[in-house]
């Protein structure tokens, strides 16, 4: 199985995070299938993917945006 059927169900649609820098360094590729957020590195692809349950990976986005963690 590769990480496109990872839900072995249908295929997820990657997309390319959009902090991911145009110059093909740090590049970070997410698909969301409704309960999970899979996540890679484009350099690995494959390899190595990440998956964090939905609830989870909001709050920890809003808790980034609202300024998470506060500098020392």
């Amino acid at each position: 199985m590769n990480s496109d059927d990872l839900d072995g169900e249908r295929p997820l649609a990657w997309f390319t995070s959009s902090y991911s820098n145009g110059a093909g360094g740090e590049c970070v590729e997410g698909a969301d299938d409704g309960d999970r957020i899979f996540l890679r590195d484009t350099k690995i692809g494959d390899a190595l993917v990440t998956v964090v349950g939905a609830p989870a990976w909001h709050s920890f986005t809003h808790a980034i945006r609202q300024g998470w963690p506060t500098p020392p």
